[in-house]
């Protein structure tokens, strides 16, 4: 029979902090979409997708999708998985293709876009993106896995406490001052660098 292309489905969110949801919102959402998104949080797992179609609810962060659940063909499955990207090591990271870099501590966890690290300070004549990139340059970052939830390989790149440091010490090349509090203030061993498919 194969798959359908679109699901009728229950959207609802819990607000954090309290004891609270948003009204449910029903919605039409393609196939493959709702696949994309159980892939963000089992990988590409058969077994697991087929038990949460069976089942009709998928919990992602704050939001909770349901439908009617239905036990779909494993081949069909098998077809429609075989779309998605696979991890590959083999492949080399590449500045150009970059959209993403997290910088990574004990209790940090700091994100920050290309859009954002490339914008540039007044008077400045680097940015912090280029910062970022230099360090990928100089030490090659070691290949992690495909985030479906990002669409992007992970790549990461352990700091030495002088790197880390010099890191740090470029954070007033960032052009918006929360952001850039947040960097020099933190304790970062890592970068992980995030580089989508062309």
């Amino acid at each position: 029979m194969g798959l359908p292309d679109t699901m009728h489905v229950k959207l609802s969110s819990e607000e954090a902090g309290d004891i609270s949801f948003t009204a449910v919102v029903n919605q039409e959402i393609r196939l493959a979409e709702l696949v994309e998104m159980m892939l963000g949080v089992t990988g590409k797992n058969l077994d697991r997708i087929h038990d949460l179609l069976r089942r009709g609810t998928l919990v992602s962060g704050a939001s909770r999708w349901r439908w009617e659940g239905w036990d779909a063909s494993r081949e069909d499955l098998a077809d429609l998985l075989a779309r998605f990207p696979d991890p590959d090591p083999a492949r080399p990271f590449s500045r150009e293709n970059c959209v993403r870099a997290v910088l990574k501590g004990p209790s940090a966890r700091i994100e920050i876009t290309r859009e954002t690290g490339e914008a540039r300070r007044m008077f400045h004549h680097t940015c912090f993106w280029d910062v970022l990139m230099n360090a990928a340059a100089a030490s090659a970052p070691r290949y992690l896995d495909y985030s479906y939830k990002h669409r992007a390989d992970r790549y990461e790149l352990p700091l030495t406490s002088e790197q880390a440091a010099r890191v740090k010490g470029c954070s007033n090349s960032i052009r918006y001052t929360t952001l850039e509090a947040h960097v020099r203030d933190a304790v970062i061993h890592s970068i992980e660098f995030h580089v989508a498919r062309r």
